[in-house]
């Protein structure tokens, strides 16, 4: 029997290049029930491509949620269906990538200008699936600032069923910012997303962009039912090792494990995948598992030590796991020499 599902308190956003497999493994070392999101997977990328490349994923990361990137209901039906076939716990439509080569697909942020498309995919998701179908969106396009856009698009979904709205409370600007300046220029409105929950009170609204403090969480809980963690989680994901306690307090599993416990969870882990999938199987390399555990130490001396130990070119192509603990070792002993 499927275990019950924590409520999504708090989450870590899908981001390209840097949420796969094995990051996801990472974070779960740290927090138990904080809810991990995909990278996105376009639904050409499910019809055409190798779909357990994309789909494959680790049993210790639920709750974990798939993030589709599409615009034909047909399509993201389908994928939608093929992800909860592969287990997963949440399907998740992406409305809110600015990049021009999503725009190029017709999907991403300029979704927001077709609620109507958007409710038909998500109409067309839910009548596929049984696990929940949520979307992820901005709060506006180019130089729309109104939070009457926002509030009618979600309406609209609502409408076609979905419960769950994930909000990146800032614009998209469509033409002229790479997706990196989209995720910093245009200024945070988290009142919009304080206003959708009030004025959808039955529906659960979760709040991204710029979040980096647990005090900043806090005063966000106070407005919204969740938040999603985005490029503070990859740069210093131990922020996450108290989550546990203090989000999830009444859930079994929790803890709160320190540097070392998370360093030795992922050791057989990642004997495991090199075994599996190394020089034999799709090439995996060592890297692929350490460059997401470079901020495991932020904030804490020694840390440069450690990072510069899991970017030994010459070390990491050796494939040896050991090479983490090696690097925790040598930020240790960097810590002790500045205490001498």
């Amino acid at each position: 029997m499927k275990k019950p599902l924590p409520p999504r308190t708090l989450s870590v956003a899908p981001m390209m290049d840097w949420t796969d497999r094995h990051c996801r493994v990472f974070h779960r070392q740290i927090t138990r029930h904080t809810w991990l999101y995909t990278e996105m997977v376009t639904t050409g990328a499910l019809l055409h491509g190798d779909v357990p490349r994309h789909l494959d994923f680790n049993e210790e990361e639920h709750p974990v949620a798939l993030q589709l990137g599409g615009s034909e209901p047909a399509d993201l039906a389908h994928a939608a269906r093929l992800g909860e076939q592969w287990g997963y716990d949440e399907v998740n439509l992406n409305c809110g990538c600015p990049s021009e080569r999503v725009q190029k697909g017709a999907f991403g942020a300029c979704l927001m200008n077709e609620p109507e498309l958007v409710a038909d995919c998500v109409k067309a998701m839910r009548d596929a699936v049984s696990i929940d179908v949520t979307v992820k969106h901005r709060i506006g396009i180019d130089s729309v600032e109104s939070y009457d856009f926002v509030r009618d698009f979600v309406g609209k979904i609502a409408d076609a069923g979905c419960t769950t709205f994930i909000v990146h409370a800032r614009n998209a600007i469509l033409k002229g910012l790479s997706p990196k300046e989209n995720r910093e220029i245009p200024p945070l409105k988290y009142h919009y997303a304080y206003e959708l929950k009030k004025d959808f009170p039955a529906l659960e609204i979760l709040i991204n962009g710029g979040i980096k403090t647990v005090d900043e969480i806090d005063a966000h809980l106070k407005h919204v039912d969740g938040v999603m963690l985005g490029r503070e989680a990859y740069h210093n994901p131990y922020l996450m090792a108290g989550f546990d306690a203090r989000y999830y307090a009444g859930l079994e599993g929790g803890r709160h494990p320190s540097r070392e416990e998370v360093v030795a969870a992922m050791l057989p882990y990642m004997k495991r995948q090199l075994e599996l999938h190394g020089d034999n199987g799709r090439g995996l390399r060592l890297n692929s598992m350490t460059r997401h555990m470079l901020g495991l130490l932020t904030g804490v001396p020694g840390a440069r030590a450690f990072r510069q130990a899991l970017s030994d070119s010459k070390r990491l192509a050796l494939g040896d796991p050991a090479l983490l603990r090696e690097a925790l070792a040598l930020s240790q002993a960097a810590q002790a020499a500045l205490h001498q």
